[in-house]
């Protein structure tokens, strides 16, 4: 049993949404003794750490959603988290392309959300404002979001991590959680190195919060299934052809945004991701096989009718995966004049999608409650820029339901 095993709080999970939560309740009840549960050795290790870095400014969510809600007072939450420490951030700037008039359509519709969910500074913009931002864009109409920005989100984690700690928080490494038992007053945490109890956990396990709160409550509606998005970096000088952020007008046939261009805190520039099936959660190398993972996501019917619903999509993503000419050709779409030489591979990130049983993705945040626990069971983008919104209600759920 960890030497000091009793808490009021007990948070799984030391992502950026664990850490968010854990800094938001230390602060508004310091004299609570609160604990962050993590399987690896450090923060960010996953989601968090391999994501492209973007501080999304909130265009893409349906309007009233927790999505929009969350990110468009998260957003600064984090940029004056991030000017409070010290942590470099730079709202760049962001162009949304419609290359042809099939896409204006959508563009239109893209930027009336936009508008609906209050990004400030929105505009749509002719050829020749385009050419002034991004010289190298092809296409015919955009939307300009000039607050859309990047930041080094294990940067922000490890920030987090020290204001929770400085305030008297307590963090366990190498720890994973292998059930959680829920009692009349208090919950006891089964770890790999003994038992943590708490009146109150919270589950922010990302990859694997499902298999968590089904230990707590069988029935939770959804699976976990795991999407792997590969990336490309630009050689130096392909690099000088993007100066900030350019993204194609996501299909609504397709719950992804589409491989796109990002110049990053450090100036690199990252093309992509795609977004392909991973047959194990934290499957980052397209080799990566883990039997139980696989069997989670191939034997759910959610499952099988998502692949019918866009077996195309999903063909076309996967090529892409596997030949470089294809993944190529959707970045010339809006920057024609790159070429194969001029992606190097990259990193890759895995994202911790919840499906319904049905087959439908679950396009929002999705959090449910049991007596003692709070389970955040979808937390995809824009869950880091929104993170310390994210915190706060979960905070306010403790007071409004929970006694500790």
């Amino acid at each position: 049993m960890a030497k000091e095993s009793q808490f009021d709080i007990a948070i799984v999970g030391a992502g950026i949404v664990g850490l968010s939560t854990a800094v938001k309740l230390i602060e508004k009840h310091p004299s609570y003794k609160i604990c962050l549960i993590e399987k690896e050795p450090s923060v960010a290790i996953h989601q968090t750490g391999n994501n492209s870095g973007v501080i999304h400014s909130g265009i893409y969510y349906k309007p009233n959603s927790l999505k929009a809600k969350n990110c468009r007072e998260g957003v600064k939450e984090l940029i004056s988290f991030c000017e409070k420490y010290g942590i470099p951030y730079t709202l760049s700037g962001k162009l949304v392309v419609a290359v042809d008039e099939t896409e204006l359509s959508r563009l239109k519709e893209l930027f009336e959300r936009g508008i609906a969910n209050q990004v400030p500074d929105l505009r749509l913009i002719d050829q020749d404002e385009m050419a002034e931002i991004e010289p190298n864009v092809h296409g015919i109409q955009a939307i300009h979001s000039p607050l859309t920005g990047v930041v080094d989100y294990k940067a922000v984690a490890k920030k987090m991590q020290e204001v929770f700690e400085s305030k008297g928080g307590r963090t366990y490494f190498d720890h994973k959680v292998l059930k959680i038992e829920e009692r009349r007053k208090r919950c006891i945490v089964h770890t790999d190195e003994g038992e943590i109890l708490s009146s109150i956990i919270i589950n922010c396990a990302g990859l694997y919060s499902d298999r968590i709160a089904e230990t707590v409550q069988k029935n939770i509606g959804v699976k976990i299934v795991p999407f792997r998005g590969e990336y490309y970096t630009l050689g130096e000088k392909a690099s000088e052809k993007i100066r900030s952020l350019i993204y194609p007008v996501p299909d609504p046939k397709f719950p992804f945004l589409g491989v796109h261009f990002t110049r990053g805190i450090s100036g690199e520039v990252e093309a992509g991701p795609n977004a392909v099936l991973a047959f194990a959660r934290e499957g980052y190398k397209k080799t990566d096989f883990n039997l139980k993972d696989s069997l989670d996501s191939l034997t759910y019917p959610g499952f099988w009718k998502l692949v019918l619903h866009y077996w195309k999509m999903g063909a076309t993503e996967q090529i892409r995966s596997l030949i470089k000419p294809f993944f190529v050709k959707a970045l010339q779409r809006m920057v024609p004049s790159i070429q194969e030489q001029d992606l190097k591979s990259g990193g890759a990130g895995v994202r911790a999608q919840a499906l319904k049983s049905d087959g439908n993705l679950v396009d929002d945040f999705y959090i449910i409650e049991t007596r003692q626990t709070i389970h955040v069971l979808n937390a995809p983008s824009p869950a880091a820029t929104a993170s310390l919104a994210i915190g706060r209600q979960i905070a306010d759920r403790i007071n409004n339901r929970f006694s500790v």
